[in-house]
């Protein structure tokens, strides 16, 4: 089967393709030769994920997911959250400003709590459908580990004492918030 994932982020669909294996082709927008900067003007991580879903399924009338992913820190209120990519201002997917922003604004907090979200939507055949993936953990106050992207270097999941850029890419495509929002996307797909 194949389906469209609209994402230029090249991390994210390395990431994917991990995770689905060889069950679909992944198709990327490059792949379609969508080069459009889709809007992402949505408060909400749902809310994105379905405009940007939609504006592909739409204009390319292809069975089609999308997601967003955001950081929520409950010291801030949920921050950085829809706005994780570009919590540091700018045009953003500035890691090293946003992680330091949020490790300045989380100084003399005791509450280090957050949780990653992954919303997907799906949309095929003319029905939409939502997946979310949620994993908890700690902002920790220093930056540790190679490996990931974004905020991985200071979120330390709920029972591991590394961080996602510690534990690498095989354990967290496995305990992410972005693997738990596929696999479920992955046996609706298979189950279809």
């Amino acid at each position: 089967m194949k389906i469209v994932f609209a994402t230029n982020n090249k991390h994210k669909l390395d990431e994917i393709r991990k995770i689905l294996g060889n069950k679909f082709e992944l198709l990327s927008l490059a792949d379609i030769g969508c080069h459009d900067d889709i809007p992402e003007t949505g408060v909400t991580l749902e809310e994105n994920a379905l405009q940007k879903a939609k504006y592909i399924a739409d204009k390319y009338h292809c069975s089609v997911f999308a997601d967003d992913t955001g950081l929520e820190v409950d010291a801030l209120g949920g921050e950085p959250g829809v706005y994780s990519a570009r919590y540091a201002g700018g045009d953003g997917h500035d890691s090293e400003a946003n992680m330091t922003k949020l490790l300045h604004n989380l100084e003399g907090k005791e509450n280090r709590n957050a949780q990653f979200r992954t919303v997907i939507a799906l949309i095929k055949e003319g029905h939409t459908i939502l997946f979310e993936g949620i994993v908890k953990g700690i902002i920790i106050p220093e930056r540790r580990g190679g490996e990931g992207f974004g905020y991985d270097p200071i979120f330390q999941p709920e029972g591991y004492d590394k961080t996602f850029a510690e534990l690498g890419n095989d354990i967290k495509n496995t305990i992410s918030h972005r693997a738990k929002a596929v696999n479920k996307l992955a046996d609706y797909l298979k189950n279809l």
